[in-house]
């Protein structure tokens, strides 16, 4: 095992012991919110700016404006129900088979975000390095991160090369 190992190990132990601790529902509610939360405002920030008050000039600067009010409130809106769920699972009893559940969440998302990592690496000059090559665990990775290379647009595609 070398230093790349030893990250992706810790990558994957961390993302498991988070969601142990918070469990599936939490951690699902919290993926969801972050993407409604991306959503709302990439699809509503044009409109909300449209109609923010004329003291911010700058229609490049309302437009951000815009967006991060958007975002937050949707994270905020969406912490508070997350809090409730928590709590509606601790009542029920269920809080252990949630916390159980959510490893399993962290499995794929710590494996989400090694793969995520290893597709932004394919974009550098690091698969040319010496410890990529003795790494035992980038190789499972890399494999998936070229499936996935297929999927996305030809012109980002064609950047990502593990030589």
């Amino acid at each position: 095992m070398n230093g790349a190992d030893i990250l992706i190990v810790a990558i994957m132990v961390v993302s498991v012991i988070v969601s142990l601790f918070r469990g599936f529902v939490r951690e699902s509610l919290s993926l969801a919110t972050w993407a409604l939360a991306i959503w709302l405002a990439l699809e509503f920030s044009d409109r909300l700016a449209a109609i923010l008050p004329g003291a911010i000039h700058s229609q490049i600067l309302r437009l951000w404006v815009a967006f991060g009010l958007l975002f937050i409130i949707t994270l905020v809106l969406g912490a508070l129900f997350n809090n409730l769920a928590a709590q509606l699972i601790k009542r029920t009893g269920l809080s252990g088979t949630d916390r159980a559940l959510g490893v399993f969440f962290g499995l794929v998302r710590g494996a989400l975000l090694v793969i995520l990592l290893v597709l932004l690496a394919g974009l550098t000059t690091l698969p040319q390095e010496n410890w990529w090559h003795h790494s035992y665990l980038l190789e499972h990775f890399q494999r998936v991160a070229i499936w996935l290379r297929g999927y996305l647009p030809p012109r980002l595609a064609d950047q990502i090369s593990y030589g």
